[in-house]
């Protein structure tokens, strides 16, 4: 049979069990489950890396839970605008959006540009208006905006102003998709509602290929979350291919490599997710908690919040390493 694996995040934070409330636990879970089966459901069909993580990308878009499409974080004018980022590890194609409000599936619109635009990134109203030209499916604003980061804006707008910024971070999170298809191309794929009270026209890693996103067929295909301006600035997604290409790295030594590499000077939530060419997965966080999950062919799924889970896929390694 032939081989083919997805790997998926829904962000990485920095927060304690006892800070997250069971319901909306069991709703990341639930949240990742849907995500991964959708994207391993048209990898077992013979369809593409890139309409894989597409598929598990789009599911989190329309969940409120993530913070990307639906549910994003809230601008300083109480606004969505979103980032997003699909390469192909076939051909090094890429498409990618920044500032973008509107278009229900922010990752469906990075895979337009990418088939059918000269350019790799487009960003606010040029990308909108692509979008309309492209007929994708548009939504109000009202749509985007939960009760949860309406309340989580609204409570930033009641802090002084110095205070504000020192906790500009909160609620970074990402969601992402990385798969290896029957026909061995890798493609990765990276969504995000970007920063709680961030400034109208930030943009943050997610669609800064090497940065946030990335994907080669002869080496691996990442996709990051955490703190955008401090990934971007490590070109973590390319620090892993590079950890692996030039160093000899193993892929989980290498992303954690990537994710701790100049420690000192880039401070703040990093997380990752990549898979090598064999269809292996690697997550690497500073968080102690991250939002994932992964499947190969014929493998059992698995979901993970903490970081004490991660002792469950080695159990997936070891059980993979026996079979072959």
């Amino acid at each position: 049979m032939k081989k083919f694996a997805i790997a998926i995040h829904g962000g990485a934070e920095s927060i304690k069990p006892s800070e997250l409330d069971k319901e909306k636990e069991e709703k990341y879970r639930e949240g990742l489950t849907v995500a991964l089966q959708a994207g391993y459901k048209v990898l077992e069909k013979g369809g593409t890396a890139i309409d894989a993580v597409e598929a598990a990308v789009m599911t989190m878009e329309e969940n409120p839970v993530f913070n990307a499409g639906r549910g994003s974080s809230l601008t300083q004018r109480g606004e969505v605008e979103f980032d997003a980022a699909i390469m192909d590890g076939k051909t090094l194609r890429a498409g990618a959006t920044g500032a973008t409000r509107y278009v229900k599936h922010p990752i469906s619109l990075a895979k337009v540009i990418l088939q059918k635009c000269d350019h790799a990134l487009l960003i606010g109203t040029g990308a909108e208006e692509f979008a309309l030209r492209q007929k994708l499916e548009l939504m109000d604003p009202e749509y985007f905006v939960t009760p949860e980061k309406d309340q989580a804006w609204r409570d930033k707008q009641q802090e002084g102003l110095k205070k504000k910024h020192e906790k500009m971070g909160s609620m970074a999170d990402t969601v992402g998709a990385v798969a290896l298809d029957m026909d061995g191309n890798l493609a990765a794929a990276t969504s995000t509602g970007g920063l709680t009270d961030k400034m109208k026209g930030r943009v943050g890693d997610s669609p800064i290929i090497g940065g946030g996103t990335y994907a080669n067929n002869e080496v691996c295909a990442v996709s990051c979350t955490g703190e955008g301006e401090v990934i971007m600035r490590g070109v973590v997604a390319h620090e892993v291919y590079a950890m692996l290409k030039y160093a000899g790295e193993s892929l989980q030594a290498a992303a954690e490599k990537a994710l701790h590499l100049h420690d000192d000077l880039l401070q703040g939530d990093k997380g990752l997710i990549a898979m090598d060419t064999e269809g292996n997965a690697a997550f690497a966080y500073n968080t102690g908690f991250m939002k994932r999950g992964y499947q190969e062919a014929e493998g059992e799924p698995f979901i993970a919040l903490w970081e004490k889970e991660d002792q469950n896929y080695k159990s997936i390694g070891k059980a993979k390493k026996a079979k072959s």
